[in-house]
């Protein structure tokens, strides 16, 4: 092959193999991202409760019962979203642990004091260092913790009642 095949190639391959990443693109689904925390422990840590500046939590919390881990800010407007169908959750005695994720304390009491409570525990993380070794990409996300303290799912995106209903209630069952 003479030079100009070769340099008319090389900008036709990396044309190619962006084309090749744009179009598997297509056909991903933005929602499921990959967790290397499934199927491992809650990672270790020691946070306050949002509400007793006093109390602190850590990872013996999840231990005892299946619960969701539910990571959420007054800045996410999805969380506001999906607010309501979590207070509908508690009420039929799913176990939900808030984590108030890289926000104001004082924005996420007025939240919940306008909005109700729909967990039995709010953790805060104002500096996301828990939602790091979560592998927080954003609120809001939903982990699935069993009694012994694993992580059996992630989920990205609001909980509401298609979701519920067609994707977590069934791995929320299995735990039990």
């Amino acid at each position: 092959m003479s030079k100009k095949t070769w340099l008319f190639l090389i900008p036709f391959v990396i044309f190619m193999l962006g084309a090749v990443f744009l179009f598997k693109g297509l056909y991903s689904d933005p929602r499921k991202l990959e967790s290397v925390m499934v199927g491992k422990e809650v990672p270790l840590f020691t946070l306050q409760d949002l509400h007793d500046l006093n109390k602190q939590h850590d990872s013996s919390l999840f231990k005892g019962r299946p619960m969701l881990l539910n990571v959420w800010a007054t800045w996410c407007p999805t969380c506001y979203a999906e607010h309501t169908y979590l207070k509908e959750l508690a009420g039929q005695g799913v176990t939900i642990v808030g984590m108030n994720y890289k926000d104001e304390r004082d924005k996420a009491l007025k939240w919940l004091d306008e909005l109700g409570d729909p967990y039995k525990v709010s953790l805060y993380d104002p500096d996301g260092m828990l939602g790091l070794d979560l592998g927080v990409y954003g609120a809001p996300e939903t982990f699935f913790i069993d009694s012994q303290g694993i992580i059996r799912y992630r989920h990205v995106g609001d909980v509401n009642a298609q979701v519920w209903a067609s994707t977590l209630k069934p791995i929320y069952e299995g735990m039990k």
